[in-house]
Order: C-alpha cells, then sequence, then structure tokens
C-alpha cells in the first residue's frame, strides 16, 4: 500500500530539498505502532535538521517532522492491541527513526504515540511534542513550583506558552516577557499574571514590583536576557536554559556565587528517555484537566510543506501545521 508522504534525501534549503511523493506505507516493528496522520507539527529543530544546522545523518531519505496527532492503527509484536483505534499525540518521531509525521502514516515506539484525553482536540495534541516536554523539563526537575515565582522568557513561543500554562497549573506565580502587543495578548491568555515586554525601560521594575524575587526562569534566550535575569532572581535560584543560536556564554563567577543561583542546559535530544516519558504522562494529566490550550495555528497542506518550512524560518507567531486529514 502506498501513502502520500514529504522527504529530503540531502540537506539545504527547504523548495530544493523537500519533494512530496508516494511511499510504501511502513510495518510497526516490535515494541511499535503505526500512526494514521491527522495533523504534523513543525519545530524549529525539525527545521535545523532539514537545513543542516543540526545535521544528522540521512539513511537514504528522512521523513520530516517530530510531532503531530493522529490513530494508531497497527501494532507490532509486544504491543497491546487494545491500543487500535487510539487517538495519540505524537513526540520525537523522527528521532532516529526515518519515518517522521510528514506523511500520512509514521510508525513510532509504542510510548511516544501517548492517549488523547476525549475532549482534546487534534490540533492541541500536535502542538505538545517537543515545546511541552521541554518546558515540562524545564520546570520541575528541580523540584515543585506551587507558591513559587516563575519567569518564563519568551511567553508567545511554543515552549513559553507551555511554561506559562504548565506554572500555573503546578500552583506557581509566571511573569513572562514578550517583544509587543499581539504576543502579550497571547501571554495573558494563556494564564500570566504579569506581562511585560522587554523592549521597555522599566521592565525589571516591573517585575521587582510585582515579585520580591523570582524562584525559576525558563529562558529561551539566555545570553540576551543574563543581565535581567540576575536583576531579578532571588538567591537559590534556578535558571534552565534550552537553545542554542550558536554564540559563546562568558559566565561572571562572582555574580553567580553572590546570588547562588544554578543553571542548567536542556537538550530534549539528551535527556534521559524515562524523563522524557513521564513528562509526557504529566502533559496528558494536565491537558485532561483543562490546563493546555492549542497555540494559534497555520495550517498547510501537505504539498505546501515548503512554504510551512519557510514560515517557521519567518518565526511566524503560532504553530505551523501540516494537516493530513481526509
Amino acid at each position: 500500500m502506498l501513502m502520500n508522504a514529504a522527504s529530503y534525501d540531502r540537506i539545504g534549503a527547504a523548495r530544493e530539498v523537500l519533494t512530496v511523493h508516494k511511499l510504501e506505507v511502513p510495518e510497526p516493528g516490535p515494541g511499535e505502532v503505526r500512526v494514521k496522520i491527522a495533523l504534523s507539527a513543525i519545530n524549529p529543530s525539525d527545521v535545523k535538521a532539514r537545513s543542516g544546522f543540526t545535521p544528522r545523518p540521512i539513511d537514504g531519505f528522512q521523513v520530516p517532522h517530530m510531532d503531530g496527532a493522529g490513530q494508531i492503527d497497527a501494532v507490532g509484536v509486544g504491543v497491546d492491541p487494545e491500543r487500535l483505534g487510539q487517538r495519540v499525540w505524537l513526540w520525537l518521531t523522527a528521532y532516529r527513526n526515518r519515518w517522521g509525521t510528514a506523511a500520512e502514516y509514521c510508525v513510532v515506539k509504542a510510548d511516544q504515540a501517548v492517549p488523547l484525553p476525549d475532549q482534546a482536540s487534534d490540533e492541541l495534541g500536535a502542538c505538545l511534542g517537543i515545546p511541552a516536554i521541554t518546558a515540562h523539563l524545564c520546570l520541575f526537575p528541580d523540584g515543585p513550583v506551587n507558591g513559587l515565582d516563575v519567569l518564563v522568557a519568551g511567553g508567545a513561543g511554543a515552549v513559553g506558552h507551555y511554561g506559562i500554562e504548565l506554572a500555573k497549573w503546578a500552583g506557581a506565580r509566571v511573569v513572562t516577557t514578550v517583544s509587543n502587543d499581539e504576543k502579550a495578548e497571547l501571554a495573558r491568555q494563556a494564564g500570566a499574571d504579569l506581562v511585560v515586554n522587554y523592549r521597555e525601560a522599566d521592565v525589571v521594575d516591573r517585575i521587582k514590583g510585582f515579585s520580591r524575587g523570582i524562584d525559576r526562569v525558563v529562558e529561551v534566550a539566555l545570553l540576551d536576557n543574563w543581565d535581567l535575569d540576575f536583576a531579578v532572581v532571588k538567591a537559590g535560584a534556578h535558571i534552565v536554559s534550552y537553545t542554542n543560536d550558536g554564540r559563546k556564554l562568558t559566565v561572571d563567577l562572582r555574580q553567580c556565587l553572590t546570588t547562588c543561583i544554578s543553571l542548567r542546559f536542556l537538550l530534549l535530544y539528551t535527556e534521559p528517555r524515562q524523563e522524557m516519558i513521564e513528562a509526557a504522562r504529566n502533559l496528558t494529566a494536565a491537558m485532561a484537566g483543562g490546563a493546555l490550550t492549542p497555540l494559534p495555528v497555520n495550517v498547510f497542506a501537505l504539498d505546501q510543506i515548503a512554504e510551512a518550512h519557510e514560515a517557521v524560518e519567518a518565526n511566524v507567531l503560532g504553530k505551523v501545521l501540516i494537516d493530513m486529514r481526509d
């Protein structure tokens, strides 16, 4: 049986290397499930892998995209057949696996296909994946956040959005930074208690007027926000950085010592697998409790995949999705 799929066999610009064509529908191996894809999500990491910023070996071809949502239609040996027909959200599908979500079907390890609560939309499921698991692993490994003050940098981004919602779900007060009024409104809708424009001169004063000291920082731009973070954190705060723009970080050790901060770096692909699985379970619990919402979505057809990748590269607001539904 053939399916429609997008793939690339070399790195390069989206319009030069991405093709849409027919591929054989893959069969699930032991411990795997096959998922009929409803929506395929595009993350910055998908674009970086395709463009060569974070190159990975290509074994013949690569169907891109790590995240998505769909329905299990086949199971491999060792997987409970009761999972057939189950709606699921997917994470890290294309990591060390040629079958990403930019196709009508993909195969993935069973624990990377996480049940979607009945009330959750495909759009919400597709938006989760890497951003939501990243937000979870930024927030919770250092202990509960109930009653703490959390600063989420870039509250209108995908990780920022779920950082806000998860922190609020867990009982924190949330401050977030954005760059304009449109993004500020998105951050407020996500539940942030204080939204500040980091381009304004009084940003530190506004945060200090709200909080006696930030306990946790979920940081999207560590080098750019270093001075701001240190101006508003309390002694013993935890700062977690989850991005890399290629620049080098020079640390003022005296500044770190006098504030007793903990600085942690997070790259999802190197995190212990069991921690990611546990994060996914907690995200599903938050979703079932109504704590998580989808980002604004920008929907493309499969034959528009190059344009969709370019939209991500242009930093379009919201989530870019490929609609694979009939």
